[in-house]
C-alpha cells in the first residue's frame, strides 16, 4: 500500500482559487474523509489526486513516487462515483470479474477475489442476477466490489450514497464500514455528510475555501473544533456562539458571562482582557426543571422529541439579548421539563470552548481550584 500526499497544491479556475496551497498527507492503510460544503474544493482535491484534473500548481506523490503528470491509468487507483458505473446487460458475478480478466488475472484468483467481495458486500443473493434488473443501492455496491476486487493501492470514493434512497443509504454505509474494516488500502472518501464521515474515517479533514482548516480523528474533531466552522458545521445542529468577555489583567483573567452565576477563573498563554466567544455544544448543557449547583434559571420557550428519543430544547438566558439557543437532554430528564416556561441549566467549564476575535480556539484553562463561584 502507499500514503497519498500533495504538496503546495492549488487549482484555480479564473480568480477563484478550488484548492489553496494544500499541504497534506492521507496515510497508509487508513480511511480519511474529506468532509466540507459543497464548494469547499473536497471533489476538486480529490478529481487531482485521481488525475482527472491538472493541477495549477504543486505535486502529487503515491509513496515516494510522484504522479503529477501520470494518467489516472497509470495511478494504480480504484474510483467509485456519485452515480453507479456498472456494465448492463450481465450478472453482477460477470461486472466484478471483467476488470481482472483485462488485467489478465488467473481464473482461480478472480474467482477467490470475486467470492471474497460478494461475501464482503452480502451480494449473494443477487451475484447471478442482470445489473440492470438492481436497484441504485445494490448497483453502487457492485461499483464498490469491482473496485475492492481490482485490489489497487489507493481507492477513491466520491460521495458514493448520495444518489440512493434512505434504505439504500443506511445499507451502504454498512457495506463501507466493512470494506475499511477488512481493507488495507489508502482509502480517500469525499463527503459532506458528517454522519458518514464520523461512522466511516479514522480521520476527518475538514474543508473550507479550499483548504483543509483542520484534520484529526472524529470525536476529537467535534469535540475540540479548531475555529468556529469547525464548531458550527458538525453537530446537528451545530455549536452555540455567545458573546462574553475576559475581565482583569494578565495575572488574574475572568470569563464573564450571563450563563454563569459569577465570573469564572481562566488562564492560558497569551490570554488578554477583550471580547471572547464561548462555544458549547447543545449535548453539553445539562438542564433540570429544579435548580441545581452552579445552574443558571432559563426560559424554555419549545421543547421536541427527536429521534432515539432525545428532546430538543429552545433556551433564551436574561442578559444575552433575544437570540434563543438550543441544548439537547436525555429522554429521562427531558421528559421531566415542563413544554414551556422557566427551567434551569448549567454549562460544564470541561465542555466549554473559547475562541477569540478571529474565530480560532483559544488556548484557555478553567483550573478547577480557581473557579469564581461556580
Amino acid at each position: 500500500m502507499a500514503d497519498v500526499r500533495v504538496e503546495n497544491l492549488r487549482k484555480t479556475y479564473g480568480s477563484m482559487n478550488a484548492v489553496d496551497d494544500v499541504n497534506f498527507s492521507f496515510p497508509e492503510s487508513s480511511v480519511t474523509c474529506l468532509l466540507g460544503p459543497s464548494g469547499c474544493g473536497k471533489t476538486t482535491l480529490m478529481r487531482i489526486i485521481a488525475g482527472l484534473e491538472k493541477p495549477t500548481a504543486g505535486d502529487v506523490y503515491f509513496g515516494d513516487r510522484k504522479v503529477t503528470d501520470l494518467p489516472p491509468s497509470k495511478r494504480e487507483i480504484g474510483m467509485v462515483f456519485q452515480y453507479p458505473v456498472v456494465y448492463k446487460g450481465i450478472t453482477v458475478r460477470q461486472n466484478i470479474e471483467l476488470p481482472l480478466k483485462s488485467e489478465k488475472i488467473s481464473a482461480p484468483e478472480r474467482t477467490r477475489r470475486v467470492n471474497e467481495v460478494i461475501e464482503m458486500l452480502t451480494l449473494g443473493p443477487v451475484a447471478d442476477k442482470d445489473v440492470s434488473r438492481l436497484d441504485n443501492g445494490t448497483r453502487q455496491k457492485v461499483s464498490v466490489a469491482r473496485e475492492v476486487a481490482r485490489q489497487p493501492r489507493i481507492i477513491l470514493f466520491d460521495e458514493p450514497i448520495t444518489n440512493v434512497d434512505a434504505t439504500a443509504k443506511l445499507q451502504l454505509k454498512r457495506a463501507f464500514k466493512e470494506v475499511t474494516r477488512r481493507l488495507s488500502q489508502t482509502i480517500v472518501y469525499v463527503t459532506h455528510d458528517q454522519t458518514e464521515a464520523m461512522t466511516l474515517a479514522d480521520q476527518i479533514a475538514l474543508m473550507r475555501d479550499g483548504r483543509i482548516v483542520q484534520c484529526d480523528a472524529p470525536r476529537e474533531l467535534y469535540n475540540r473544533p479548531e475555529d468556529r466552522f469547525g464548531g458550527w458545521f458538525l453537530g446537528n445542529p451545530g455549536m452555540n456562539f455567545f458573546d462574553a468577555e475576559f475581565a482583569g489583567d494578565n495575572r488574574f483573567l475572568t470569563l464573564v458571562s450571563p450563563l454563569f452565576p459569577s465570573p469564572v477563573a481562566v488562564e492560558g498563554a497569551g490570554l488578554s482582557a477583550g471580547p471572547v466567544t464561548l462555544g458549547i455544544r447543545p449535548e453539553q448543557i445539562l438542564a433540570n426543571h429544579e435548580r441545581f449547583d452552579g445552574a443558571i434559571p432559563a426560559g424554555l420557550d419549545r421543547k421536541s422529541i427527536q429521534i432515539g428519543g432525545q428532546y430538543l430544547l429552545t433556551l433564551r438566558v436574561e442578559g444575552l439579548g433575544a437570540t434563543p439557543f438550543k441544548a439537547k437532554v436525555g429522554h429521562e430528564s427531558g421528559s421531566r421539563l415542563p413544554d414551556t416556561g422557566r427551567i434551569w441549566i448549567r454549562l460544564p467549564l470541561e465542555r466549554v470552548t473559547l475562541f477569540g476575535a478571529d474565530g480560532v480556539r483559544l488556548p484557555a484553562r478553567f483550573p478547577a481550584a480557581a473557579a469564581v463561584g461556580v
